[in-house]
């Protein structure tokens, strides 16, 4: 991971998505939905929802639309169910690209994903062909914002609590874990009174592609029109 960040590419999403703060609501409600769904709707019992409820409150979505979530898995009067799919290809320059989706229709999505990658100079592969690329982690991020922070004790809390790897920037801390070692991390970091601009479990890449400027372009487009599309809920790529 030395050499990697992933705060770039959250600082761009993030950009991006402050205009589009109705779908992302959204996208948040379905993941909500599914993680109540299949583990109950106690955050304090069920990690996956305690962790979409807090990445929720991160996107500062209201609590009346996180209790709704919950309350419709709980009922599920509608009948709705969504499955998880993974699509992996290639963008532009052979970047690696995955996506993750939650979807009831998976004509539909298999369609717009492809569509994506086929108008912006990439190609949809099999399952597997770009997984092996990446490892799954956690990822907490400090912003300095000109707080006084002692990058020394940073580390060697988060390592104590259980972190694997930690880098700086003038921007920013970000930490990886193992994906079982995330929350006792996140947790004690906060209650060292750290404020975590962003906590989550992710897709981390091995290795990063090199883009010139025209190959640039058209994988933000890719991301973008992915991002775009309301069943995706997360794109990963290197």
């Amino acid at each position: 991971m030395a050499g990697h960040s992933k705060w770039k590419n959250i600082q761009r999403r993030k950009n991006a998505q402050d205009s589009k703060r109705g779908k992302i609501f959204q996208k948040l409600a379905r993941e909500i939905y599914v993680a109540a769904k299949s583990g109950g709707g106690d955050p304090d019992t069920n990690p996956a929802l305690r962790l979409v409820v807090d990445k929720a409150k991160s996107e500062n979505m209201p609590n009346d639309n996180i209790k709704r979530a919950i309350d419709k898995a709980a009922g599920n009067q509608d009948g709705e169910s969504y499955e998880e799919i993974v699509y992996e290809g290639y963008g532009p320059g052979g970047a690696a690209v995955m996506v993750t989706c939650l979807t009831d229709n998976k004509n539909r999505t298999a369609s717009n994903v492809r569509h994506a990658f086929t108008k912006n100079g990439g190609n949809l592969g099999e399952s597997g062909c770009v997984s092996y690329m990446f490892d799954r982690k956690g990822y907490l991020a400090i912003e300095r914002s000109g707080l006084e922070i002692d990058e020394d004790e940073l580390m060697l809390q988060a390592i104590e609590a259980g972190a694997e790897d930690m880098e700086s920037s003038e921007d920013v801390f970000e930490i990886y874990t193992e994906p079982e070692n995330f929350m006792s991390v996140k947790e004690s970091l906060e209650a060292e009174g750290f404020e975590l601009a962003t906590a989550e479990i992710t897709m981390v890449p091995q290795t990063e592609a090199e883009l010139n400027d025209e190959q640039q372009e058209k994988m933000e487009k890719l991301i973008d029109m992915l991002e775009d599309d309301d069943d995706v809920q997360e794109v990963y790529h290197n």
